[in-house]
């Protein structure tokens, strides 16, 4: 069946309602953010219920874009775009944000599917990515790129709200807090106010010299790669707390230990679970990483509230032979070292490391024996209700997706349970939903 195509209405350009002399500079940034420069940008999106009667789809999205124009003077960066300053006697180049107020993009869009045409197929549906613009984009691209963009697609009875975030400019808390600020100004009818928590825009070079953050290229074709996302299944599975719990349990019990939290229990059981499903041969070489957040494992630690990227990858090997051979107290303990281990030393190492051998990230660099879980389900999403009400469903768009790529959110009840959307090619996704271990642990989804 062919997906249902998706109009755009119209474009608009959002420009930070005022921008002081303070604001109007460039942004540096750290290391962290220059290694997102190959990666997509960041892809998350709601479905909300149709807006009552009372509140026109005019009047909603002059609030949305009156909102944003007053939520972008608190990140202002996000209404810039990014710069290079190249040296040709050393063949490098040193990449910032101007804050020039070029604007974000705003996208009015509709499409004749339902809101149950989203949220209950099996499968995430393909429409799902046309709910998001600059799919295919880098985030180097945001050199032209608007480093913001929002597309509002009217459902036939509600509303998808997709945002394209660079990935550059910010990591998913940064991500978070935007959004968050946002639909705090709106759901106050758009007036500039004051937020909860504003953003802390100064970089973070952890005693770097940010002079030395240069990438050693003076050609973008030298370090960008374009990434085409392979043919998956997307599929979300939910899991209640009453599952979380019994896996954590059973995690600490088999280690003898209660250290064990209930996340890492979680990623070792979808782990082993999605290694099983492959196939592997037992003496392959197989990784779980975590994208785990630095701001409160630094001495002293940074602002919950700092706007950037401040993320690494812990990583967990073992060969498909132990980690299937053993229980999964085992594996979910071999998790729980590596994060403990990540203190405010190694988080240093790696951004010294960095600055001698500067790189960015491919996303062709994941291997598929390895499993990627991002996003967090500890990222306040639900809270997000722009004026008509709490969402109904998170969903992502194209971006930053590959075999083995988990991303991880609250599920909507809240209580500690989890969604996890999970991406695997169409053989491997069957043999998951096979594995009688892995489904105990899921519940129905909760819409």
């Amino acid at each position: 069946m062919n997906s249902p195509v998706v109009h755009h209405l119209a474009t608009t350009t959002i420009k930070a309602r005022h921008i002081s002399e303070e604001t109007h500079q460039r942004c540096e940034l750290a290391p962290w953010d220059v290694a997102m420069l190959s990666a997509h940008y960041i892809q998350k999106g709601f479905v909300f219920h149709r807006p009552p009667s009372s509140q026109s789809q005019e009047k909603i999205m002059d609030r949305l874009k009156d909102s944003l124009a007053a939520v972008l003077v608190y990140f202002y960066p996000l209404a810039g775009r990014l710069s290079t300053e190249r040296d040709s006697h050393t063949s490098s180049s040193h990449v910032f944000i101007d804050c020039n107020n070029a604007g974000a993009e705003f996208i009015h869009a509709a499409v004749d599917i339902t809101v149950a045409d989203v949220l209950t197929p099996v499968d995430v549906p393909p429409v799902v990515k046309s709910f998001f613009t600059l799919s295919e984009a880098v985030n180097h691209d945001g050199h032209v790129l608007p480093l913001l963009s929002v597309q509002f697609t009217e459902l036939t009875d509600g509303v998808f709200l997709g945002c394209s975030f660079n990935h550059v400019v910010g990591d998913g808390t940064s991500f978070w807090r935007f959004l968050n600020a946002w639909s705090e100004i709106s759901r106050s009818q758009g007036g500039i106010g004051h937020i909860s928590h504003p953003p802390v825009i100064q970089r973070c070079f952890l005693d770097v010299d940010k002079s030395l953050v240069r990438l050693p290229f003076s050609n973008p074709d030298e370090f960008i790669e374009r990434y085409e996302t392979p043919p998956l299944r997307e599929r979300i599975f939910h899991f209640a707390p009453k599952a979380i719990a019994q896996l954590k349990s059973k995690a600490n019990n088999e280690c003898k230990t209660d250290k064990i939290s209930s996340f890492q229990a979680l990623c070792a059981h979808v782990w082993r679970s999605i290694i099983r499903a492959r196939c592997f041969p037992v003496d392959q070489k197989t990784s779980c990483r975590l994208a785990i957040e630095n701001r409160s494992r630094l001495q002293p630690p940074l602002s919950p509230d700092y706007f950037g990227n401040c993320i690494n990858a812990i990583i967990a090997t073992a060969s498909v032979g132990d980690l299937l051979s053993h229980d999964l107290g085992w594996a979910a303990l071999l998790l729980h070292k590596n994060v403990a281990a990540h203190n405010d030393g190694v988080v240093r190492g790696t951004i010294k490391e960095w600055v001698m051998a500067p790189m960015v990230y491919h996303l062709s660099g994941f291997d598929r024996y390895s499993v990627m879980v991002g996003s967090s389900p500890r990222f306040d999403m639900y809270c997000n209700d722009f004026g008509w009400g709490k969402p109904l469903g998170l969903r992502s768009g194209y971006a930053n997706k590959f075999d083995g790529k988990v991303s991880s959110y609250p599920g909507r009840e809240g209580g500690g349970s989890v969604d996890l959307e999970i991406c695997l090619p169409t053989e491997s996704m069957s043999a998951l939903e096979s594995d009688g271990d892995f489904m105990d642990a899921v519940s129905p989804l909760v819409l």
